[in-house]
């Protein structure tokens, strides 16, 4: 980075999000690390600390209108105005159609679709005062179908639209827009995966790999990878875009 820049990853306690803070402040970016788990938010600021980075731990719903405008207004006054954004905080809740509840189906929308809905307007503002700014939303390949997974497939289809109208409304500001839809990633969520269709963990990360063309399963050092070249100086041109990040091609 050229300037010195200030962002945001939501969920960023752990899995994809950490690696991403990590990899930001290895970017020399300074980093908010939001997160419903505070403890562990402390943790990811700590080793970035100790690593040489700039970091602070903000606890938040990021379903929470006002959580949300309490903390983008902390990381605008401790750190500065963010205009990187990584929208990357997820849950899920898996079950076949007949069985998903409502309350299923609304606790995905609510952190996927309304969290990155309400981060993005709360830090939108600091991006056109700055007339620059990054946005980044993690989808997923589950985004084109995964059986078990209606609430958290729409979801992330959902990332995708709302990626592509922010990279139009935004676009006259100089701020971008663009989604990662990763692959198999290795984390708590896919170990979560495993659990629920009760398959042995290494198994479960050996058959996927198989059925990817590089032969391995993703980590979320790879959708960091991704993220640091999206929020780049240099990706100014880079807009309204979905990237697989998937080890191969993706239909």
């Amino acid at each position: 980075m050229s300037v010195a820049r200030v962002g945001i990853v939501t969920g960023a306690a752990r899995g994809i999000g950490a690696a991403t803070a990590h990899r930001l402040a290895s970017d020399r970016v300074a980093v908010a690390v939001v997160d419903l788990d505070e403890q562990a938010a402390k943790a990811t600021v700590d080793a970035i600390a100790a690593a040489g980075g700039r970091a602070l731990a903000v606890q938040a719903d990021i379903s929470d209108a006002a959580q949300v405008e309490a903390a983008v207004a902390r990381v605008a006054e401790e750190l500065g105005a963010p205009t990187i954004l990584v929208n990357n905080a997820g849950i899920t809740r898996d079950n076949l159609l007949f069985k998903m509840t409502e309350s299923d189906w609304d606790q995905v929308m609510g952190v996927h679709l309304k969290g990155a809905f309400l981060m993005t307007k709360a830090v939108q503002k600091h991006m056109v005062d700055q007339q620059w700014g990054r946005v980044v939303n993690i989808s997923s390949i589950a985004a084109l179908g995964n059986r078990g997974q209606a609430n958290y497939s729409t979801a992330k289809a959902g990332l995708q639209g709302f990626t592509k109208t922010l990279a139009i409304e935004l676009g006259k500001f100089g701020v971008t827009a663009n989604c990662i839809a990763p692959g198999f990633i290795a984390s708590e969520m896919t170990k979560s995966t495993a659990e629920r269709l009760g398959v042995d963990w290494e198994k479960f990360v050996a058959a996927n790999a198989k059925q990817t063309p590089v032969q391995r399963v993703g980590e979320p050092d790879d959708i960091a990878n991704a993220v640091s070249f999206l929020v780049a100086e240099a990706s100014g041109f880079v807009s309204g875009q979905v990237l697989y990040v998937a080890g191969g091609p993706v239909s």
